[in-house]
């Protein structure tokens, strides 16, 4: 069979051609048209909203620039990053319990198993390495990023980077600034640049280095100028700045207001239908609002990222029974284990809670989330797995002998009534989607600013309607209004626990839960996340003992709401500065309920040594290698999270985190674990050289399980930007 003139240029690059120069020549066979359907979706923007209403959203991969007669296959769009959106893919937890893991090696792995999946169903780019920094924890879509700090969030990122793009192009977003959901699409976020630069992008220029095909501008404005036709952000940070040579992508629908100036900017990608640039550019381009040379940039971009990525990319099959493998499965399962974070577990008659003893005789399972589907959010991150275990299934299972009794109405009494009968009570309590999670309202479909951006209906159409099956509608996720569980499962913990003294509490969620209310009242508290399509197992391996947990807080929890940022979800302007977190709790002076890398084990840990041991590059671009020794000085195997923290340069009155790294360490055994340690966080912006610098100086680095730990090592003064 003869080859394309595509497949032609994918031998040559693989053979050690240019991609671009090889994309030049495929551009120059095109059509004008062909040229600018490059730059847009393939389906008709009515059709597109009709099947995304009856159908779904995202059930078969968007396809944009598409040219059959040169064998082009145009970029494939599958999202995340739960896992692959298209069919029925595999659900992993979501982002932040993953960013608890603290473990990008296990990550990488994530990313190759979606990766694979994303090709089984025919996409060839995944739009789900969402690294956006959550500056409030009642952001809606916090679950979809990896925590507080641009540190987790650039190597997360950089890890989900490399695993996807062994099978597909990875696309990190929301560029940028997006931290606000109930408003994104009409807030302008304010912030100078040094903030920017030093806080906000950070972890942007991170899978930048580390070569992301693309990224998706935000829905927000940035300083005035909407992100989708945003200059700075699109030319003069990615490609001026940070010599960036990938391509970038809209939002979808919404994610830019006129097409021509969005491209003129540096989008080169409006997704995920036709719509604007089809209605407006060859009108703008006959008015010299934009040329030719403007379409040739992208399109040649474009062509060149579909070039790399297929003379790079592993074979895999399209075959959809690759889609929630038993080997996913057991992936899923172990990222969640992985993922649970043991908050507090004190003793009872001498003995901590947890683990549950090894033959309970009862079990008390209380919470309506005990038997709920609650994989997080109903926006554009669901994922459709083929089967789903609860919380209550898990511990059917896990204990089959055991007698086990499940209150699921919200009524304190009786959950009180069924705690005291048993040996151990397991509350269940948290957020579902209807909480938290991405949202379009009716607003957003009757806003006639964003009306205005639809080309016109065909002639004698009607607009399509939907159910809340297929899209998000009212009453589904948006920003969280309160960060606090609900009265009635704070009272239902607080009866359990006057019942039973041994008594846990699971949480479910993707951001800060405020406790203080109830937390000194129960003796065990388990962050257990969004958990995916084998959370419900996964609880029960912790809860038991069969796994010990390792999980850490990506984040901070403080005792008071006063000690966060001022955060509206209504705001339509609002201006960021660099204090969030736990950064925020130091400059207020405050201790946290749960420092930031905070979690308990069944085992014991010791920092013994740590000690610089290699040290690349110069000022802001050197990474450190920190070697440390850890000690397991209990009785079980275990899995620590040694972290460096680190001040120095102008802002040497702040504690950055700089690097981190697991460690599997047997019992009463010691091991030994090289952390890469990035200097790039205690640098500040020069805007003059149009990059960070670090200053000459002492660098300060503490070694440490979390942040402020009392048996942290230091380097005062040994090691000099």
């Amino acid at each position: 069979m003869t080859a394309t003139p595509f497949e032609d240029s994918v031998r040559a690059v693989e053979q050690g051609a240019d991609p671009f120069a090889e994309a030049e020549k495929l551009y120059d066979q095109l059509s004008d048209e062909e040229r600018l359907s490059l730059l847009d979706g393939d389906t008709p923007f009515w059709e597109g909203m009709s099947d995304m209403m009856q159908i779904g959203y995202n059930t078969v991969p968007y396809v944009h620039g598409r040219i059959d007669r040169l064998g082009i296959p145009g970029t494939r769009f599958v999202d995340g990053p739960r896992g692959c959106v298209s069919a029925n893919g595999t659900a992993f937890p979501v982002s932040m319990a993953r960013g608890a893991t603290w473990d990008t090696d296990l990550e990488e792995r994530v990313g190759d198993a979606i990766g694979t999946e994303v090709r089984a169903v025919g996409g060839n780019f995944f739009g789900g390495v969402c690294i956006n920094l959550p500056r409030h924890p009642a952001w809606g879509r916090i679950q979809e990023t990896y925590g507080e700090d641009t540190c987790i969030l650039g190597e997360m990122g950089a890890a989900l980077t490399r695993g996807i793009q062994r099978h597909a192009m990875a696309c990190a977003k929301h560029y940028a600034l997006n931290s606000m959901e109930n408003k994104r699409f009409e807030v302008d976020v304010t912030v100078d640049e040094a903030t920017l630069h030093e806080q906000y992008l950070p972890h942007f220029k991170r899978t930048v280095d580390e070569g992301v095909a693309a990224i998706m501008s935000a829905y927000n404005s940035v300083n005035g100028e909407w992100a989708g036709q945003n200059r700075y952000l699109l030319t003069t940070v990615l490609r001026e700045q940070w010599g960036w040579e990938g391509i970038t992508v809209s939002d979808f629908i919404w994610g830019l207001r006129n097409g021509p100036a969005s491209l003129k900017a540096g989008l080169d990608l409006e997704e995920p239908f036709t719509q604007q640039r089809k209605e407006q550019m060859t009108g703008a381009l006959e008015a010299g609002e934009v040329s030719w040379d403007d379409v040739r940039r992208s399109a040649v971009r474009l062509l060149g990222a579909q070039l790399r990525s297929y003379a790079t990319r592993d074979d895999v099959p399209e075959d959809l029974t690759l889609l929630a493998s038993d080997e996913h499965r057991a992936l899923a399962r172990e990222v969640a284990n992985r993922s649970m974070t043991l908050l507090k577990n004190d003793d009872v008659d001498g003995v901590p809670v947890l683990p549950l003893p090894e033959q309970p005789t009862t079990i008390a399972v209380i919470g309506r989330l005990a038997t709920a589907e609650n994989m997080g959010d109903a926006g554009s991150s669901k994922v459709r797995p083929p089967s789903y275990v609860t919380p209550l299934e898990g511990l059917t299972a896990r204990y089959p002998q055991a007698q086990v009794l499940h209150v699921e109405a919200d009524d304190p009494q009786a959950a009180a009534e069924a705690a005291a009968k048993a040996d151990v009570a397991v509350v269940v309590a948290g957020f579902t989607k209807h909480d938290e999670g991405e949202w379009v309202g009716t607003d957003t479909m009757t806003n006639p600013v964003l009306r205005s951006l639809y080309p016109p209906l065909p002639e004698g159409a009607s607009e399509p309607a939907g159910d809340s099956n297929s899209i998000m509608t009212d009453g589904y996720g948006g920003d969280r209004a309160a960060l606090g569980l609900r009265a009635v499962d704070e009272e239902i913990i607080t009866a359990v626990a006057a019942a039973n003294p041994r008594t846990v509490v699971a949480l479910v969620g993707a951001g800060t839960i405020m406790m203080e209310a109830w937390r000194s009242k129960v003796p065990a508290i388990v962050m257990m996340w969004y958990a995916g399509m084998e959370g419900g197992h996964a609880l029960a391996d912790v809860l038991s003992g069969a796994v010990n947990p390792s999980g850490r807080l990506p984040f901070s929890i403080p005792t008071s709401e006063d000690h966060l940022p001022a955060f509206d979800r209504t705001w339509t302007t609002v201006t960021y500065d660099r204090w969030h977190g736990q950064r925020l709790l130091d400059r207020l002076g405050v201790e946290a309920a749960f420092p930031l890398g905070w979690g308990l084990s069944y085992t014991t840990y010791r920092l013994d040594d740590a000690r610089v041991t290699a040290s690349t590059g110069e000022g802001a671009d050197r990474v450190l290698t920190v070697r440390a020794t850890v000690s397991n000085t209990g009785g079980r195997d275990g899995i620590q999270v040694v972290q460096v923290y680190g001040r120095g340069g102008e802002h040497a009155d702040e504690t950055q985190l700089l690097g981190f790294a697991t460690v599997e360490v047997p019992a009463g055994r010691s091991r030994e674990v090289d952390v890469p340690v990035r200097l790039t966080q205690l640098g500040s912006w020069d805007a003059d050289a149009g990059r960070i610098v670090l200053a000459d100086g002492p660098v300060e680095l503490e070694v440490a399980f979390h942040a402020h730990d009392a048996g942290a090592i230091t380097f005062d003064g040994q090691v000099r930007a």
